[in-house]
């Protein structure tokens, strides 16, 4: 029995690892009320954990693409950008939507911008009998527009992302699960604290 709590609590210590905001400025009281944020994304200095750069990264998985099959690395590359406005972003709007109050959206007049900068992102991986979760580090600022006050700036570490049951071969699939998961703690985090 001692075994089996322990294996538990082992469990729920690890999938609530790093899923809680540190605050570096602002407070998440002054959100209180706003109902409405304008979403910006940014993926700039990018780190990818083991490569230099995300170039790096880049170069060296295209390369192998392409020795296997010809054209599939450029394709991954294709892919890899446009599966951020194309996957990513749309699965965090929904994620965080779905929650109630307050919504966010892109390209909107919101008075407030939530800024979604990512700093890491590993893809992890899926050969069937090995897998790991993809990761995310991101920091989020949200500011008045007009004054460019900041009302809060915090991070998330290590947010991962997977599909239930592990059928998430698709590394831009597990990404977007990670964006889906960071969705819902913001803005349980707003919806119960911002009060």
């Amino acid at each position: 029995m001692k075994k089996t709590i322990l294996v538990f609590a082992l469990l729920v210590a690890t999938l609530s690892y790093g899923q809680k905001m540190k605050v570096s400025d602002g407070n998440i009281k002054n959100l209180k009320g706003i109902t409405t944020f304008n979403l910006e994304f940014d993926y700039s200095n990018l780190q990818i954990p083991k490569a230099k750069s995300e170039e790096a990264y880049l170069e060296e998985k295209v390369a192998l693409r392409e020795e296997k099959e010809k054209g599939s690395g450029e394709k991954f590359r294709k892919s890899w950008f446009a599966d951020r406005e194309e996957r990513f972003e749309p699965k965090f709007i929904e994620s965080f939507n779905k929650r109630g109050t307050p919504q966010v959206n892109k390209n909107n007049d919101a008075k407030h911008i939530m800024k979604i900068h990512t700093t890491k992102l590993y893809p992890g991986y899926n050969v069937g009998i090995v897998r790991h979760n993809a990761e995310i580090n991101v920091e989020v600022t949200v500011l008045e527009r007009a004054s460019g006050k900041v009302l809060l700036k915090g991070t998330y570490k290590d947010v991962q992302g997977a599909s239930f049951g592990g059928m998430d071969f698709d590394s831009g699939y597990r990404i977007s699960e990670c964006y889906a998961k960071l969705a819902k703690n913001i803005a349980s985090y707003i919806i119960k604290k911002a009060k």
